[in-house]
């Protein structure tokens, strides 16, 4: 029997990738998704949440699962930096209101356990995407029509295209002969939920410290989650302490910000590096998500960035298929390309330098970061186009992320 012929598969079923299967399957692709199966371990929780800015949230609302798991989600209607350096040259507090911008929140804020379960249903529903249970791809092989790749229980999915969503160390990325530039950060993040007494106000509030940012992030009732970079060594140290000892920590950290916390969640760690490709496509294999680039988790750029990367490939592979070419063909593969580059890598040099600027003894640097931190804060007009382009960008949006009425707000 002769294994189907695909216009695209997916190989990985992480966030990402199960945005890309359905995105491509919504533009009219025939799809297969091959990843782990959806099973959440109860012993092994997945303590990240997701700040999923306004495209990334219209993106999830045009393929039919913002519906699944929106009553799961809090609202950002504002961000604040504070800069908590205890440093001579010191920023000023800057507040960012979505309200300046018209047209609802910035995005919202939710758990990966509750944005994953809803993808896996919406991807269940979809006719034209099929779900393959699998440990991983062993091999994937390029051809001059198709691409095979070979599972790790012995069967072979073939397809004109193929989405990389197989994380840092993707084998799709070394099939498509495509280079990386990797970098680590002597920086560790904890990431986890806790319960506090006062109302956070669905305010997002980063505090610029030495070792890193201290980010709290609201969550639906009174919790927020927490992302908290420190050195190596304080990291681990802050893993081993008692509930009791954390919140006494976290307490002097927040400044009276949130009240008293009450509770805390689960936590987990690990160590910030970067990394970029070399390119985004090649060799009808193209890459998302962290296949692509990884960035710290700083101004809520990373898995946003992967839903792009999502939407703009079903841009480049659906009009493909609406116009009867190849779905993987070069110019779907130049055309992806090109429109991810400017996004991420001006996106990765952005956050990589303000975490540079926090660790960096050089004084220079901080005084360059005072500076823009000072003239965004006093001007109007500047603040507005950061916001619109930074945290909810619209020049080259994909068409999966612009609302079906030009006029209609994300709520």
């Amino acid at each position: 029997m002769t294994a189907p012929l695909f216009d695209a598969a997916v190989i990985g079923a992480g966030p990402a990738g199960l945005a890309t299967a359905v995105s491509l399957a919504t533009a009219g692709c025939s799809t297969v998704l091959a990843g782990p199966a959806h099973s959440p371990d109860p012993a092994r929780p997945d303590t990240r949440t997701t700040a999923l800015l306004r495209a990334s949230v219209q993106l999830l609302r045009n393929t039919g699962v913002w519906s699944l798991c929106e009553d799961e989600a809090a609202p950002l209607d504002t961000i604040r930096l504070i800069d908590d350096t205890g440093r001579l040259l010191k920023s000023p507090e800057i507040t960012f209101n979505a309200h300046e911008l018209g047209n609802g929140p910035f995005g919202y804020n939710i758990a990966n356990t509750a944005l994953v379960a809803a993808l896996y249903e919406r991807a269940r529903e979809l006719p034209n995407l099929s779900l393959v249970a699998t440990s991983g791809a062993v091999s994937v092989e390029p051809g001059d029509a198709a691409v095979a790749v070979q599972l790790a229980e012995g069967n072979t999915l073939t397809a004109r295209l193929v989405a990389g969503a197989d994380g840092r160390k993707s084998i799709c990325r070394a099939a498509a002969r495509i280079g990386k530039r990797d970098w680590r950060y002597p920086q560790m993040a904890l990431a986890f939920n806790f319960s506090h007494s006062d109302p956070h106000e669905n305010c997002s509030s980063e505090f610029h410290r030495r070792a890193g940012p201290f980010t709290t992030v609201p969550l639906p009732g009174g919790r927020s989650s927490l992302v908290w970079v420190e050195t190596h060594a304080e990291a681990e140290r802050l893993m081993t302490l008692d509930d009791g000892a954390l919140i006494e920590v976290m307490e002097q950290r927040l400044h009276g910000l949130l009240g008293t916390v009450t509770e805390v969640g689960p936590r987990a760690a690990f160590p910030l590096s970067g990394m970029i490709a070399g390119r985004f496509a090649a060799n009808r294999i193209a890459l998302v998500g962290e296949a692509a680039h990884v960035i710290p988790p700083i101004g809520a750029q990373g898995l946003n960035l992967g839903f792009r990367d999502a939407a703009a490939l079903a841009d480049h592979a659906g009009k493909a298929i609406e116009e009867g070419s190849d779905p993987g063909g070069d110019a779907v593969m130049r055309g992806y390309d090109l429109a991810r580059r400017a996004d991420v890598g001006t996106r990765t040099i952005a956050v990589d330098l303000l975490n540079r600027s926090l660790i960096s003894g050089f004084l220079p640097l901080h005084a360059a970061r005072g500076i823009g931190l000072h003239v965004l804060a006093a001007a109007g007009p500047l603040r507005r186009f950061f916001m619109r382009e930074g945290l909810s960008p619209q020049i080259g949006l994909p068409r999966l992320m612009q609302p079906v009425d030009p006029g209609a707000a994300v709520s």
